[in-house]
């Protein structure tokens, strides 16, 4: 079966296509921008936008939609996580959280894949952790320099190799059990 990744972010192309190839599945990536409706829900988001990649490419294809919920700011930046990093940055999150104590914040993700023209099936993953008072490290992409999650040792996604990241990770944690369905679905 032929599976096409449909994303224009390169960091997460990257992320997934390997995380899939270490389980043993591989898939194209198709760069094409999407319709994305403004939903508190990363489900609903996520299910439109595979409807829609499935009714261009009409074959199998997946998408995923991810957030970073921070407790202090009532969730924001959620599902306008990719809008808010592209208006304020990394720099913006640690303005309005200067000041904060309460730094507890996770990262969801929500995969959604459409192989026929039957239903979409999600999968999804979340990472606990907090915000850190300055950026750190160089890897990843987004918020990555700013998020330190509880299952690690102290360092921020950004200061991991793809490898470490994705063992603990949101985007790992859907990956996984999207693949664990895959594998039967084939």
């Amino acid at each position: 079966m032929r599976l096409t990744f449909v994303t224009t972010n390169a960091g997460k192309a990257a992320e997934v296509r390997s995380l899939l190839m270490a389980l043993g599945i591989e898939i194209g990536v198709r760069a094409i921008r999407l319709t994305e409706i403004q939903s508190d829900s990363l489900e609903e988001i996520s299910a439109r936008c595979c409807e829609e990649a499935y009714e261009i490419l009409r074959e199998p294809v997946f998408v995923e939609d991810s957030g970073l919920f921070i407790e202090r700011l009532n969730g924001f930046p959620g599902p306008y996580s990719s809008y808010v990093q592209r208006t304020i940055g990394n720099a913006g999150i640690l303005k309005l959280m200067a000041g904060e104590e309460n730094r507890r914040a996770y990262f969801r993700s929500c995969i959604a894949c459409k192989l026929s023209d039957g239903p979409v099936k999600l999968f999804s993953g979340v990472c606990v952790g907090r915000i850190s008072h300055e950026p750190r490290g160089s890897g990843g992409f987004g918020f990555d320099p700013l998020f330190i999650p509880d299952e690690g040792d102290g360092r921020t996604f950004a200061e991991m190799d793809v490898k470490e990241k994705s063992a603990i990770s949101h985007r790992g944690k859907a990956v996984r059990l999207f693949a664990e369905w895959l594998k039967l679905a084939r």
